[in-house]
């Protein structure tokens, strides 16, 4: 497990936007991969959000520190994005948020279990005084979000868009025009100078990924 410390709340409590890296696994439709996951904690040095909880509890709350974690907020519902769902919950008394339309993909991780509140397109999260914008992007995932901060000029894409181009298609629930579709109409109208953090790899910019969309 790799936790980056250097950039964690308890290093830096006032910054707007902590991270940290989880490494696990990520299985769909008979297949696994090793794959190492961003953790990304918005707030201030009082209270926060986490999107996403992969692979390890501890790991996610050294990233949040002492803070008041207010709640889970999922990008979309593939395992390695929501497997210590739950039990971040069970810890901290964070509700869980999801998009309605990723119910298949939960229900494959945890069965008889469910999350705590739906996320609608254009639902305003506001968290340590920043304000986050809910964007529904289809096409990795049904109910795939991406979550817009305009005064930090930041896009949190979860797995629609990374460095290089969208997100992966081709498994169960995704579709590959539906998930191009969805950046050109939803995310490429944003400010060029965006800065894009990813659910996986490094960040880019809204400009960078405008030539990598076909």
């Amino acid at each position: 497990m790799n936790d980056t410390g250097g950039t964690s709340s308890a290093a830096r409590p006032s910054t707007p936007i902590a991270h940290g890296i989880t490494s696990g696994t990520f299985t769909l439709d008979g297949e696994t991969f090793d794959v190492d996951n961003n953790v990304w904690v918005i707030g201030d040095a009082n209270e926060c959000i986490v999107l996403d909880a992969p692979h390890d509890v501890d790991a996610i709350l050294r990233v949040v520190g002492d803070r008041e974690l207010k709640a889970i907020v999922c990008t979309h519902a593939h395992d390695d994005h929501v497997r210590v769902a739950p039990q971040l919950r069970d810890r901290t008394g964070a509700p869980i948020w999801l998009h309605p339309a990723e119910k298949p993909l939960w229900e494959l991780t945890h069965p008889g279990l469910t999350w705590d509140a739906d996320i609608d397109d254009g639902q305003v999260i506001k968290v340590g005084g920043v304000a986050l914008r809910a964007i529904h992007t289809p096409g990795h995932a049904p109910g795939a979000l991406c979550f817009y901060a305009p005064d930090l000029d930041v896009l949190f894409s979860g797995d629609t868009l990374f460095q290089g181009g969208p997100g992966a298609t081709g498994r169960s629930f995704s579709s590959k025009p539906q998930i191009v579709e969805s950046i050109r109409e939803r995310l490429l109208v944003l400010p060029e100078h965006t800065t894009v953090h990813t659910g996986h790899g490094d960040s880019t910019t809204i400009a960078a990924e405008r030539d990598n969309i076909s």
